[in-house]
């Protein structure tokens, strides 16, 4: 949103779906053996790193975010999306609907091959 403001949707709490503004904060060290006082302006914020479901195959994590804001498309994926993350307690997802409003489920694709016996 600009060089001072970062827009972002919470993912998981009482407030989750809300859109929320983090501003840049003045963040001074508590080390006062320096002879100045050093300052520098930050969003509070920590490092993640994104990717696609198919990017995510093979890869264990220790926290894994999923934001669906539509169901998976594809045979599978839920299923790889979700089995990346090490233990239960390490998974947050938020499913949304059309208008951004948080859900409990989501649709999951599977494929089902139909044979038919030719005599």
């Amino acid at each position: 949103m600009a060089d001072h403001v970062l827009q972002a949707r919470i993912l998981t709490g009482a407030r989750v779906g809300k859109i929320v503004f983090i501003p840049r904060m003045l963040i001074s060290p508590s080390d006062s053996m320096l002879p100045f006082k050093m300052r520098r302006r930050q969003f509070s914020v920590s490092v993640a790193f994104a990717m696609t479901i198919n990017k995510s195959q093979g890869r264990s994590l220790e926290n894994v975010g999923i934001y669906l804001p539509r169901p998976v498309f594809s045979h599978g994926q839920l299923y790889v999306a979700i089995s990346r993350v090490k233990s239960k307690s390490g998974l947050k997802m938020l499913i949304t609907d059309s208008e951004g409003k948080p859900q409990t489920k989501t649709t999951n694709v599977v494929f089902k091959e139909v044979f038919q016996n030719h005599h």
